[in-house]
């Protein structure tokens, strides 16, 4: 019974045997006022319905047919969330009431408690009920089976929900959320690993977002069985949900990003090229490929084990044979610039020699069954046992564990896979295993979704426990909305395919939409091995990924960057470098991921809204404010029609810039470069090249400033690129404003924070603003400088590090520009 339930289909297999009958609530017989923005309304069947202004634009509904609440709790939900309650107003009318608050109003019907949610300022619905909330009784677990039905709109579209495989348009389709260890996936594979219950709608220009607070497995479809119906739906568990409102779809995504819990910033380190393998082993092969790095020049800042570095797959072990000094190793591969990342997966080994397994049955620590037996499944060691980590003894217990790992070898990272969790004999647990689940006991059909979430939270303790002071970086196959504040993540066990290639640009840009910023997947393929076309552009596009990391099953082959050849290690080694220099606007871009909720992956449709043509495209993005990419995805494209926003756009490499923007510019694309566009007026700091992060100890940046008539305003954070100052405000967060019109550019700053760089100058480059006559003029705080103009026609200046403002006063000239249309021009 359970593997038919995990495969889905176990209720519509039986549903001739069990009819299934739907409820839906009565009418309105009672309204209640709590306080603090909670109403409450029970119908004549005793269905309570609870409305909770929770924020500014977020709205929670909660239902039950029992009459009453179960206790609060959600792993979701980030505790240090603080609300603000806006103004607001209940009024009762004949048919029924109306919450109006901001922008919105919430209309409830008397009969039927369905919603309908406007815009205020436009006057138009942003979302309607069409059934509404109903319900099944479950016979066969019990409870019931919760379900919500809303119109879907002419015109509406939808994206979001996590890792996804398919184009990021979920209009048409129906998913699953229920963590999966998906080999192999493909473009139609569904459930995959992670469980993100929020989607985000957009029709002609409005916007809303849901997040369906429901760990059971649950259901979605946006107008697959009906054109007209979009629903939700959960095995178990409340019909408990948010709707979340914003101006803009990125505002949404912010919202509900504070909402599920704010990341924390990454050791910098972390934002480098990683190099991983199944497996890298012995110690001479580990050493090898850190060798290889350094000797042909290509940056790299993290090394990684998997299992194989274990004695016998034992979770905090290390095969003494392969690896006789793990510390001695550890700490020299650190002295040359590589940090450590091993793999921990969550089963134990049953073996009465193995301490950690011991320690865990003697405390109790490992999840049981209904009738009390511990619960067992294979994994690599052979049968396990596996930790409860929704217990907090058990997750204080096993950060305890990583003392060795952390505290004595040095190791920097931890990378949790299999945590779905995934066994060999069906997949999962069984249904009946039960967990804590924090004091709210219940089977594992409730606690799988967080399965995974909590045992990275588990680890990110023991990475602070034993870090000595240094940032977390923890890594996760398996994920529930909220995991952003333990890990980062990757999408699991890709294919080197083209067509993977064109799912991983999708999957990123998806789960950052969905509160997952931190994401990349495995560069080349996990499965496989790539042609070298292939492996150079998935690192072209996966310079863009936040987590930027090579990882192959090793056994088709070796898959590092000198693996394909001389010229294509020569290309990799230039899109690495990009990388590194481009680190102070990647970790900008993490900033405002932090301290804003905003995504650093921007898909076309959260920033050109307003747009329709851009709802549907799913290839290129945005990566922060004002980088532009367009990634090549397709064997022997060296050149494709784009689409570009509305603005002031300049290509990133060589200035060039349009006349016009349309939807079908052509752009050549070569297999050496990134086509990759500037927002005109942005300012995007650089660094000089480095082998890893940490080579030049105070590197001096580079403020590269691109030419607009008008105004622009930029970011730029910098600090230790370590430990935990910056929760005390150590950092520099510059606030940059670029003003240019014709004959004249300038440059003014603002900073916050206590942090002083290292450095004693900035080089600031002025772009894309043609040739200038002698009588060229800098001043720099009011002081005169000298300007020099560079071959690539771009002029610089030396500034002091605590510059406020740059301006540039020259003999305007006509500026050069590139054809628009099909005129072909080479882009970076």
């Amino acid at each position: 019974m359970a593997s038919e339930e995990f495969s889905g289909n176990y209720m519509e297999k039986h549903t001739t045997a069990v009819a299934v009958v739907d409820f839906s609530p009565g009418g309105i017989r009672e309204a209640r006022r709590p306080g603090n923005g909670i109403f409450e309304f029970v119908t004549d069947n005793g269905v309570l319905m609870r409305m909770q202004l929770v924020a500014e634009g977020i709205v929670r509904f909660r239902f039950t047919p029992e009459g009453r609440f179960e206790d609060d709790f959600s792993y979701a939900i980030d505790p240090a969330f603080r609300g603000e309650l806006p103004a607001h107003e209940l009024i009762e009318f004949a048919d029924g009431y109306a919450l109006k608050t901001g922008r919105l109003s919430v209309r409830i019907a008397r009969q039927g408690l369905k919603t309908t949610i406007t815009d205020t300022v436009s006057g138009k619905i942003l979302c309607q009920d069409e059934k509404g909330f109903h319900w099944e009784d479950n016979k066969i677990f019990g409870g019931e089976v919760v379900k919500m039905a809303k119109v879907c709109q002419n015109g509406e579209y939808f994206y979001g929900l996590g890792d996804k495989s398919c184009d990021l348009n979920l209009r048409g389709r129906k998913f699953e959320l229920w963590g999966s260890d998906t080999y192999a996936y493909g473009r139609d594979t569904d459930p995959l690993y992670k469980n993100v219950p929020f989607y985000l709608s957009l029709c002609r220009g409005l916007c809303y977002g849901i997040f369906f607070d429901n760990t059971f497995r649950t259901g979605f479809d946006f107008g697959n069985d009906k054109p007209n119906v979009t629903s939700f739906k959960a095995q178990g568990g409340e019909m408990d949900y948010y709707f979340i409102h914003g101006e803009t779809p990125l505002e949404i995504v912010q919202r509900y990003t504070r909402l599920t819990g704010m990341a924390e910033m990454p050791p910098l380190w972390a934002l480098g090229y990683h190099q991983c393998k199944w497996s890298y082993y012995p110690e001479a092969t580990v050493r090898n490929i850190t060798r290889g790095f350094r000797q042909r020049k290509i940056p790299c800042d993290a090394i990684y084990l998997d299992i194989d570095y274990m004695d016998g797959y034992r979770c905090f072990t290390w095969d003494a044979e392969r690896f006789p000094d793990p510390k001695k190793m550890v700490s020299e591969l650190e002295a040359e610039g590589f940090k450590t990342v091993a793999i921990i997966d969550p089963g134990l080994k049953i073996d009465p020699n193995y301490p950690a397994w011991v320690e865990g049955i003697d405390r109790n620590y490992f999840c049981r069954r209904q009738d009390g037996a511990l619960a067992k499944g294979s994994v690599w060691p052979g049968l396990c046992h596996f930790p409860d980590f929704t217990r907090p003894d058990v997750r204080e217990w096993w950060a305890t564990l990583f003392k060795d790992l952390i505290g004595e070898t040095g190791v920097r990272g931890i990378w949790n896979d299999m945590n779905e969790p995934a066994v060999f004999e069906e997949g999962t647990f069984p249904h009946d295993v039960r967990h804590d689940y924090d004091g709210h006991p219940c089977s594992h059909r409730k606690a799988h979704n967080i399965y995974g979430m909590q045992m990275v939270r588990a680890t990110r303790q023991g990475l602070k426990l034993w870090g000595k002071g240094r940032r977390a970086f923890s890594i996760t196959r398996s994920a529930y909305a909220g995991t952003q504040r333990f890990a980062c993540a990757w999408t699991g066990d890709n294919v080197a395919s083209w067509e993977h290639l064109n799912m991983a640009n999708t999957q990123c840009q998806r789960l950052a939409t969905s509160g997952m910023s931190f994401i990349g997947s495995d560069i080349g393929g996990f499965i496989e091995t790539p042609t070298p076309e292939l492996y150079l552009r998935w690192v072209q596009l996966a310079v863009f990924h936040p987590f930027f990391r090579t990882h192959s099953s090793g056994d088709h082959g070796e898959q590092e960057p000198w693996s394909f050849g001389e010229d294509t290690t020569d290309w990799v080694r230039r899109a690495i470098e990009m990388r590194y220099h481009l680190l102070p606007t990647i970790y900008t871009a993490f900033w405002q991921y932090v301290s804003e909720g905003t995504p650093m992956l921007r898909s076309l449709p959260l920033v050109d809204h307003q747009n329709p043509d851009a709802y549907w495209r799913s290839a290129e993005f945005f990566f922060g404010d004002h980088l532009y990419v367009v990634p090549i995805m397709a064997e022997g494209e060296e050149g494709r029609f784009l689409y570009l926003p509305k603005g002031d756009w300049f290509a990133y490499h060589d200035d060039s810039r349009p006349k016009a923007v349309a939807t079908d510019i052509w752009i050549e694309c070569p297999i050496d470069r990134i086509p990759v566009f500037v927002r005109g007026g942005a300012v995007v700091p650089h660094w000089p090249l480095q082998q890893h992060v940490g080579e030049i100890a105070n590197p001096e940046p580079e403020l590269r400033a691109w030419w607009k008539n008008g105004k622009e305003t930029s970011r730029w954070y910098e600090d230790e690129g370590d430990g935990e100052q910056w929760k005390e405000e150590v950092y520099r967060d510059s606030t940059i404003l670029l003003e240019g019109e014709e004959g004249r550019v300038a440059i003014s700053r603002e900073w916050k924070g206590s942090w002083t760089p290292g450095y004693e100058s900035v080089e600031v480059s002025f772009c894309g603003i043609g040739s200038a006559e002698a009588e060229l003029v800098v001043s720099v705080d009011g002081a005169e400088r000298a300007a020099l103009r560079g071959d690539d026609g771009r002029y610089r200046v030396k500034v002091p590090r605590d510059f406020r403002k740059v301006e540039m006063v020259w003999v305007p000239v006509e500026v050069e520009v590139a054809n628009a249309g099909r005129e072909r021009s080479n882009v970076e």
